[in-house]
């Protein structure tokens, strides 16, 4: 009998990840196994990839950007919520990385996925380790017509981590999107924002001009790179009407050290930075 590959399926097995590719409502989801790590999963969607999974391991997170996240949200979370009745909403899902994550950290948290691709979302309950209802929702459904619907102050924390190929749709970077998340976030809530931008940096001035309109305070992670714009990658927005942590602070020195941790170290830019950032930019309208 020859030897099984990694990620090869057993004979029988029905569910669980195996490498290949599926049909869904939106093209093609492609399972590629990790070369590095037993039980390891990229998932790409439409050839973008979206999401990376250990199963097992929910805190194992693969992607800088989703470690960025996960840093600044858990001291904000640590400092001003209750992890017990906290209510997690991400918008945009793939695998649901994030949602796994915080679900193990906070075991007692709640979590809504809105995921507009209704057949992946059926596949990445069948190949992964995902928390059943209700600690972990998939609610099928475009992003904004889903945000505009929620009942005010229904959460506690929004991440929005949405794309159309390396892009994020338009009508989820616009003001009017900003005041749906905003009215749906309890107060003193957190809105984080995972933006893919060019070297110019036009897209998160802008996201950050909108957001400015909605929120009272604002923040940014990227890496040195990034921020000097030298390259396209991702960007992390911030906002709330609660006060973020400032250089020199505590909290900050705290988030400081998880983001400098990691293979593309990044730094947290206070309210001061982000607004010189941000100073003369005009914010998205629905109706530009």
């Amino acid at each position: 009998m020859g030897r099984k590959r990694r990620g090869e399926r057993s004979a029988g097995q029905t569910t669980g990840p195996g490498p290949g590719t599926w049909e869904i409502s939106t093209g093609t989801a492609e399972l590629v196994a990790d070369d590095f790590l037993d039980d390891a999963w990229t998932l790409q969607v439409n050839g973008v990839p979206s999401s990376h999974v250990v199963l097992g391991r929910p805190r194992e997170l693969a992607f800088e950007y989703m470690r960025w996240i996960a840093a600044f949200t858990e001291e904000f979370v640590h400092s001003h919520l209750d992890p017990d009745a906290l209510r997690v909403t991400h918008l945009g899902g793939a695998a649901c990385t994030m949602a796994r994550y915080f679900a193990d950290v906070w075991p007692r948290s709640r979590h809504t996925v809105v995921e507009l691709d209704a057949k992946l979302a059926d596949l990445v309950r069948e190949w992964f380790d995902i928390p059943r209802a209700p600690t972990v929702k998939i609610r099928v459904g475009e992003a904004r017509a889903e945000t505009a619907g929620f009942v005010p102050a229904s959460r506690d924390v929004i991440i929005r981590d949405v794309f159309s190929g390396a892009v994020t749709p338009r009508p989820l970077t616009t003001v009017e999107f900003f005041r749906a998340a905003h009215a749906s976030l309890a107060p003193g809530g957190l809105y984080v924002a995972n933006c893919g931008d060019h070297s110019d940096l036009t897209g998160a001035r802008a996201e950050l001009a909108g957001m400015a309109e909605v929120f009272d305070h604002l923040s940014v992670i990227a890496d040195p790179p990034m921020l000097k714009g030298r390259r396209y990658g991702n960007i992390i927005l911030i906002g709330s009407d609660r006060e973020l942590p400032v250089e020199g602070s505590p909290e900050a020195a705290t988030i400081a050290r998880s983001l400098l941790g990691g293979a593309v170290p990044a730094h947290l830019k206070d309210e001061d930075w982000t607004r010189r950032f941000l100073s003369g930019t005009r914010a998205r309208h629905d109706g530009d």
